[in-house]
C-alpha cells in the first residue's frame, strides 16, 4: 500500500472545477494509475494552513505527475511512501489521532418487503457523530462522543464525468479526534478500504496518528 499527497492551487481554473465536481478528481486519479484491472483508490482533499491536498491511499504506486499537472502549479509538489509496514504496527489498545472525510447515511425501507431501503444522508453534527460511533463498532475502532469533532459538514452535488445524464448528490462530513483500537485486522482493513459509501468521489479515508501524551 502506499500513501501519496499532491499540493493544490486553487487558483487554478481547473481545481477549482473540480472541487465542485468531485469526479474530475476521481477521473484524474483513475488516469494515475497504469492498470487493466480497475481497482477502488481511496481519496479525500484535506485543507491545512490555508494550503490545499488532494491525500490517496492504493495498492499501486500512483503516477502522481498526472494529477499535479492537472490541479498544481509549478514546481508541482508531490510525494508517496510506503504505507503498509506503518499500517501493520497498529495494535488492540492503542489510541490514535484520526482524521476522517465520509458520508454519512442512513436508509429506510419502504415497507417490511423492500430489500433495500431509501438512502438519506445525516445533515446534523448530533448524528453524523452516532453514525460514526456505530461504524467504528464495524470497522474495528470505539470512538467516545466527547473525543472528536464534526469540523465541516456540506452538500455536493454534480454530474457524473462520462455520464452527463447523472447527478450526484451527497454530504460530507470531516471528522477529527481521538479513537482506540478494538480490533486490530479489521482496523488496519477500514484503513485501506475506507469507511461509508461514496468512496469515489473522496468519501472514507481515514487516517491515523499516535497521540502525543506529552
Amino acid at each position: 500500500m502506499y500513501l501519496s499527497r499532491v499540493k493544490l492551487d486553487i487558483n487554478n481554473r481547473k481545481t477549482l472545477k473540480a472541487l465542485h465536481s468531485l469526479s474530475i478528481f476521481h477521473g484524474a486519479i483513475e488516469k494515475s494509475f497504469d492498470q487493466i484491472e480497475r481497482k477502488r483508490h481511496l481519496w479525500r482533499i484535506d485543507q491545512l494552513h490555508g494550503k490545499y491536498y488532494l491525500l490517496l491511499v492504493s495498492e499501486d504506486k500512483p503516477n502522481l505527475e498526472v494529477i499535479a499537472e492537472q490541479f498544481s502549479s509549478t514546481p508541482y509538489e508531490y510525494g508517496c511512501k510506503e504505507y503498509q509496514s506503518y499500517i501493520n504496527r497498529i495494535k488492540n489498545g492503542d489510541t490514535l489521532q484520526f482524521r476522517l472525510t465520509a458520508n454519512p447515511t442512513y436508509s429506510v425501507k419502504k415497507d417490511d418487503h423492500s430489500k433495500r431501503g431509501t438512502v438519506h444522508a445525516h445533515i446534523t453534527p448530533n448524528y453524523q457523530k452516532k453514525w460514526l460511533i456505530k461504524k467504528g463498532e464495524k470497522c474495528g475502532f470505539a470512538v467516545e462522543e466527547n473525543d472528536f469533532d464534526v469540523l465541516e459538514s456540506q452538500w455536493h452535488s454534480f454530474k457524473k464525468q462520462h455520464n452527463k445524464g447523472s447527478r450526484v448528490s451527497l454530504v460530507s462530513a470531516v471528522f477529527e479526534g481521538k479513537l482506540k483500537v478494538i480490533n486490530a485486522e479489521q482496523f488496519r482493513q477500514s484503513l485501506v478500504s475506507g469507511i461509508g459509501r461514496e468512496k469515489a468521489y473522496g468519501m472514507g479515508m481515514m487516517t491515523v496518528i499516535p497521540v502525543d501524551d506529552g
